[in-house]
């Protein structure tokens, strides 16, 4: 790190679970963001001001206005854009000295494995249970850790699934693909706004532990939010040792 990173980084540095070592690893590291809507506009916006060196920014819609109740990285002069030209915008204007790489589409097949494989994390932001498998496969295929999140109404969950870890569940292991799960979308049920930047911060803490190494992440671990009540659960979550998509690894 230059003499700017580390006056920049140095409330982190100052951390000794951090330090400079940590901070070099944040700095030195690229991550996958999947989604720059409710749950990666703060994500990608805590990741980059933490000085993730490259950040891959996927989505493939364009900005709305009913997005900005809650989807903090654009403005009303992004209506219209792309949602990655947007969130590369201003990602930049937080912090010039990253790279951000904007995908203007949905990823998959080849594609999304070639991310993932680049990638030393992977932060599912997405709304749909197609992709969060497709993302999962990919991770377990390529033993990426996973840090997975969804906010609808007023109920947020997040998690990780450390796929480097023999031991550490898959997505696949709490919502199995094909089985009869209600699908809920804030385009249709709705989202309380606060909701979707604590569970994405979240999101973006988790990854920060998993680059650095410290603490105790959510691997095995459902973290699961009333915004109503404001009450949090946490569910113990073992791995299926029947998992198709596990036994990739």
């Amino acid at each position: 790190m230059n003499d700017d990173q580390l006056l920049r980084y140095s409330r982190h540095i100052l951390l000794p679970q951090i330090g400079i070592e940590g901070q070099d690893s944040i700095v030195s590291s690229r991550v996958l963001v999947v989604g720059a809507g409710g749950l990666g506009s703060p994500a990608a916006m805590y990741l980059a001001a933490a000085g993730v060196g490259t950040l891959v920014l996927a989505d493939g819609d364009t900005v709305d206005l009913t997005n900005l109740q809650r989807q903090i990285l654009h403005s009303q002069e992004s209506i219209g854009q792309p949602k990655v030209a947007s969130g590369r915008d201003a990602l930049a204007r937080l912090n010039s000295g990253i790279r951000v790489i904007p995908v203007a589409r949905r990823l998959e097949g080849a594609e999304l494995e070639s991310e993932v494989a680049a990638a030393d994390l992977v932060l599912d932001c997405s709304d749909n249970f197609a992709t969060r498998h497709a993302i999962n496969r990919a991770c377990a295929l390529y033993r990426k850790p996973l840090v997975s999140g969804a906010a609808v109404r007023f109920d947020g969950q997040v998690s990780v699934f450390d796929l480097r870890r023999e031991e550490s569940p898959c997505y696949h292991c709490l919502f199995p693909e094909g089985e009869d799960v209600e699908e809920v979308r804030c385009a249709v049920m709705g989202v309380f706004a606060p909701l979707t930047g604590i569970v994405g911060a979240m999101q973006a803490a988790e990854a920060l532990k998993l680059l650095v190494g410290c603490g105790e992440t959510l691997t095995g671990r459902l973290l699961l939010l009333d915004a109503l009540t404001m009450e949090w659960r946490a569910i113990r979550l073992g791995r299926d040792p029947g998992c198709p998509v596990c036994a990739l690894r």
